[in-house]
């Protein structure tokens, strides 16, 4: 197999310069005739012309909701306690690290993807199908590792998306049991709660695709916002001096920093969905591009919460900061129920992951009635997760495991590794330049995979031990 030159290895800043309109096509250059492209008079494959033809495409707007949606989840909660492993300006520092190795890696895969549409004349493709294409088109040694990566992926994906969404279904039922009970005075039975989660469950897993989806994504936005901004308001009254805090912290505590923040800002299961489904995906990435516009706002709203949470109850801070308002109080009360609306809208959009990656397994065996056969195993689905949490309600820390497994590995190692592939001959840049820089990616997703599975096993034992 003969692979197609694309040219160097693309950087972050081409995404927005002027392109040659060469990349994609092999050119054959002659002293005395034309190109071959010049005398067929046809011009190299645009992939992303291809994109208007979807039935329903996102705007940027919508994928914008979407891609926040998705990094402000439940996790954004535990950032006080986050930072009171790296201090006050530690804490800064390090966010604005991890935002930039997480978008970096969202970037590579992206990237990755629309050189590949170009070099296979296709027009979308998944996580799994990029590593599998970049192993087939790639170097000799590694083109029998495509279909076994696509595999590991797929499976990983699944498994961490489909827990997450039984994580939710617990933490919605939680929420309201915790509010419901200080009125009705008597202890709830958790399992019922989230017994009761089924129909509406299943109803939003009903909406067709991430184009009706968007809405459904920005009353979860408002919802999480307004939680938030009660929650700034708990967190700014009667706060105590930075002065009071250390700045920096011992670095050896710095880990579990990186293991609680990487986890609640992973959000690559969710990356090439949203760019699939785009009009323009070509602006995803870029300087200015969907990409940076969200990761920059999560990460000023994470930095915000992180830094006010550990002023204001320093190493009192719980693993959500929710725990530590006044559950008597009626607004401490509302955070609650909002941050509770906010987790259902979201499940929707962890629950498209599994969706996607389960109808594309079985789509070719059910080509009579695909959309009874669809609606089926979105039904299933739900069901399935909702019936794994109620069977174990403290599934929690053993998803955060598996998360802490797979979305170092999925989110971070795997992109560089594709990246090497895809590019393989066509260099590294000057000095080999994009090979030092995973290198450092790569030392920084070990240790989030180290930590962080230590942080979920030492949780796993406290629970049972």
């Amino acid at each position: 197999m003969v692979n197609e030159y694309t040219g160097p290895p693309p950087q972050e800043m081409e995404t927005f310069l002027p392109q040659d309109g060469k990349n994609g096509a092999t050119v054959y250059k002659f002293t005395t005739v034309k190109t071959d492209v010049e005398a067929n008079g046809t011009a190299p494959y645009d992939p992303f012309k291809e994109r208007l033809k979807l039935e329903h495409p996102t705007t940027d707007g919508e994928t914008l909701t979407h891609l926040l949606k998705a990094s402000l989840g439940t996790g954004i909660l535990a950032m006080p306690v986050a930072f009171s492993y790296a201090g006050l300006a530690g804490g800064i520092f390090a966010t604005v690290l991890t935002a930039f190795i997480c978008t970096h890696c969202a970037y590579v895969l992206v990237k990755c993807g629309h050189t590949l549409y170009r070099r296979t004349h296709r027009s979308a493709m998944s996580f799994s199908e990029i590593a599998e294409v970049a192993f087939e088109n790639g170097p000799a040694w590694g083109r029998s590792l495509g279909m076994p990566t696509s595999y590991c992926i797929r499976f990983g994906l699944f498994v961490t998306y489909f827990g997450t969404c039984a994580v939710y279904t617990v933490i919605i039922a939680t929420n309201f049991k915790q509010v419901i009970e200080y009125y009705y005075g008597e202890e709830l039975n958790l399992r019922f709660m989230i017994a009761l989660l089924l129909v509406p469950l299943i109803l939003l897993s009903w909406v067709p695709n991430l184009k009706y989806l968007a809405p459904v994504s920005m009353v979860a936005n408002v919802f999480m916002g307004v939680g938030l901004g009660i929650t700034f308001y708990y967190l700014v009254t009667d706060m105590p001096p930075v002065t009071e805090r250390p700045l920096f912290q011992p670095i050896m505590q710095w880990p579990a920093f990186f293991a609680i923040v990487i986890f609640a800002m992973e959000a690559i299961g969710v990356v090439m969905p949203l760019e699939n489904q785009m009009k323009t995906p070509q602006n995803f990435i870029g300087l200015c591009g969907v990409l940076n516009q969200g990761m920059a706002g999560v990460t000023l709203i994470y930095i915000l919460l992180g830094f006010l949470g550990y002023v204001k109850y320093g190493s009192l801070a719980e693993g959500s900061i929710t725990l530590n308002l006044p559950v008597h109080e009626i607004p401490a009360q509302a955070v609650k129920i909002l941050i509770a609306l906010a987790v259902y809208c979201t499940f929707g959009l962890q629950f498209y992951v599994c969706l996607d990656i389960g109808w594309v397994a079985i789509k070719d065996k059910f080509t009579k009635r695909p959309r009874l056969v669809e609606y089926v195993m979105r039904t299933i689905l739900v069901a399935a997760a909702v019936l794994l949490a109620v069977a174990v309600p403290t599934i929690g820390p053993f998803i955060g495991l598996i998360g802490a497994f797979c979305f170092s590995i999925l989110g971070l190692l795997i992109p560089i590794v594709i990246e090497m592939v895809t590019y393989w001959d066509e260099g590294f840049g000057p000095g080999n330049w994009i090979v030092w820089k995973n290198v450092i990616v790569a030392i920084f997703g070990t240790i989030a995979l180290v930590f962080g599975s230590k942080n979920a096993i030492e949780e796993i034992l406290t629970l049972y031990a």
